[in-house]
């Protein structure tokens, strides 16, 4: 299925022709229409199969006008590299929108604290960020998702294994109860289906080729030291001419 045969909105449209972005992939053609009809949603599907924009373009259709001037998007992950992932693809999709993003994770420095901060109290129209980080901003006073109208939870699986469901469940008292929510997983664990029940409302359910990961993903293991690993990349990126 083409892109184009979903309602989305025309700019949202010419970002993804600019991207490349032609045929939708399974979970994508699936989730996108319950998403746009504002249905809670469980996603279960490996990494690889475009859950970043199984979630994000209908969302960002949703934002697209008029413009907010508050934070309307609460996305949460469990890793900083994640952040910047999904925070990179919503500056793609959403070039020709008044819609922009922010990235909260921890690891950084003063600076970063700062601009994520002065991102919050302009009420960034998305915020993708991790449990830990997402609430030490929620402890001040210049945090405010009160009236967040997507909550999304993606790789909630990583999330519970690294110890963050409470955390979650206290991120979830900062938000109104009328809200969309989404959560994608790779598996469907009976504490994911329990965190699912909490925070959704008859919520439709996609799975996406559980028992095998994505055909698009190939992964390899190098057991090297520290300083063989930039050698390392460089060999792998010029012995594959695709790359």
């Amino acid at each position: 299925m083409r892109f184009e045969e979903f309602d989305l909105h025309d700019d949202i449209l010419d970002a993804l022709y600019y991207m490349n972005f032609k045929e939708a992939t399974p979970i994508q053609e699936q989730a996108i229409p319950i998403i746009l009809d504002g249905k809670d949603l469980i996603g279960c599907a490996q990494t690889g199969t475009g859950k970043t924009a199984a979630f994000m373009l209908p969302v960002l259709d949703l934002l697209a006008h008029p413009e907010r001037k508050h934070t309307t998007t609460l996305v949460v992950v469990p890793t900083r590299e994640l952040a910047q992932q999904i925070h990179q693809a919503i500056q793609g999709f959403s070039y020709y929108i008044p819609v922009h993003s922010v990235a909260v994770y921890g690891g950084g420095d003063g600076r970063d604290f700062d601009l994520q901060k002065m991102a919050l109290e302009r009420g960034t129209s998305i915020v993708v960020g991790t449990p830990g980080k997402l609430l030490s901003h929620m402890s001040m006073s210049y945090s405010d998702f009160s009236r967040v109208e997507h909550f999304i939870l993606d790789e909630a699986d990583r999330m519970l294994d690294m110890g963050f469901i409470e955390d979650i469940e206290r991120i979830m008292d900062h938000l109104p109860e009328k809200r969309q929510n989404l959560l994608f997983s790779a598996t469907m664990s009976p504490p994911i289906w329990k965190l699912a029940k909490k925070m959704m409302t008859d919520p439709e359910e996609i799975t996406i080729e559980v028992s095998k990961p994505s055909d698009s993903v190939f992964q390899l293991a190098f057991a090297v030291h520290d300083d063989q690993k930039a050698q390392l990349v460089r060999k792998i990126v010029s012995d594959n001419e695709d790359y």
